[in-house]
C-alpha cells in the first residue's frame, strides 16, 4: 500500500503518515495540491494532508481543494503536537536568513522578532523542505524552523527548542482515501466535516442551518466561512460536528436538503491524537 504525504521526509505530516500507516510505503510530494492529486491519479492509496492549526486557523489550500476541486473524502483524523525547533549547520553560526513553512514562522515570530530581528524571512513549502535546503548550504548563514525529526534526518544541530509562542500547539491532519481504517493511537471521537452553501432567497440561512443541529443536540466543533469564487460577498460554510448517532446525523442532513442548503460531506471519520 502507498500513501502520499506533504514532504519531504521529517515533516510533521511525515511523523502523522508514520504513525499512522507505519508498516507502508511512503510517498512525499512537494506541496498540498500534490498530495491530493496524486490520490486522484490513483498514484497512492491514501493522502495526508494538514487541515488546521491552533494557533494559525485552517489551511486554505486544503479545504479549497477539496470543496472546490475534489470529490474525496476524509477517512481519518490525526491530531499532532506541533513543536518548532530552530535548527542550522552549527549552533555558533551568525543567521541571516531563516526559512520555513509560514505557519511555523507565525508561530515563531515572537521568537524571531526577540532573538533574531535583523534576520530576513524565507518561506518554503514546508518545514521539513526548510531544514533540508539549510543542510544543503552549510556555508551559508541559514537556520531552519523546523521538527526534531527534521534535524535527525539533515544532520542539522537545534540551537533554539521549542520556539512556538503558545505551548498548547496542535494540527489537525486529514487521511484522504476509500475506507477507514483503525490505527493504534488514542482514539478521541468521531466527527463528520460537512461544506454548504445557502440559498439567496432563504431569509436567516444560516441561522436554519445551524439549528438543524441545535436541535437535535448535534454539538457543533467549527464553523468557518470561504469565498465561494464566483463573485464578491458568496461564501460556502466549513462545518465540523460530533458523531454520536449515525441516525440523528443522517436527519439532519435530510433536513438541511428539504431547505433547499446545498451540502457536500468532506469526511466522516474517527479522530486520533498522537
Amino acid at each position: 500500500m502507498k500513501v502520499g504525504y506533504l514532504g519531504p521526509s521529517g515533516s510533521f505530516t511525515h511523523n502523522s503518515a508514520l504513525k499512522a500507516f507505519p508498516n507502508e510505503e511512503l510517498i512525499p510530494f512537494a506541496n498540498i495540491t500534490e498530495v491530493i492529486k496524486s490520490y486522484e491519479e490513483g498514484l497512492v492509496d491514501y493522502a495526508i494532508v494538514p487541515v488546521e492549526n491552533s494557533i494559525e486557523g485552517s489551511v486554505h489550500e486544503t479545504s479549497d481543494y477539496l470543496f472546490h476541486q475534489a470529490d474525496i473524502k476524509t477517512v481519518i483524523e490525526i491530531i499532532q503536537p506541533i513543536k518548532q525547533q530552530l535548527m542550522a549547520t552549527d549552533d555558533q553560526k551568525v543567521i541571516e536568513k531563516i526559512f520555513s513553512h509560514p505557519q511555523a514562522i507565525a508561530q515563531g515570530k515572537k521568537f524571531i522578532k526577540e532573538n533574531y530581528p535583523e534576520a530576513k524571512i524565507e518561506v518554503t513549502a514546508s518545514t521539513a523542505y526548510a531544514a533540508r535546503f539549510v543542510a544543503q548550504h552549510p556555508d551559508k548563514p541559514f537556520a531552519a524552523i523546523a521538527p526534531h525529526a527534521a534535524a535527525k534526518e539533515y544532520g542539522l544541530t537545534v540551537i533554539a527548542k521549542d520556539i512556538q509562542e503558545i505551548e498548547e500547539n496542535y494540527t489537525r491532519f486529514w487521511v484522504l482515501g476509500q475506507q477507514s481504517r483503525e490505527l493504534d493511537l488514542p482514539r478521541l471521537a468521531s466527527k463528520v466535516s460537512l461544506a454548504i452553501t445557502l440559498p439567496d432567497n432563504l431569509p436567516g440561512a444560516l441561522y436554519k442551518a445551524l439549528s438543524v443541529f441545535a436541535w437535535r443536540g448535534i454539538d457543533l466543533t467549527k464553523i468557518e466561512s470561504r469565498p465561494l469564487k464566483t463573485v464578491l460577498g458568496e461564501y460556502f460554510f466549513i462545518i465540523d460536528f460530533k458523531n454520536d448517532n449515525d441516525d440523528l446525523v443522517g436527519y439532519a442532513l435530510e433536513e438541511l436538503t428539504s431547505l433547499g442548503i446545498n451540502t457536500k460531506v468532506l469526511g466522516q471519520y474517527n479522530v486520533y491524537r498522537i
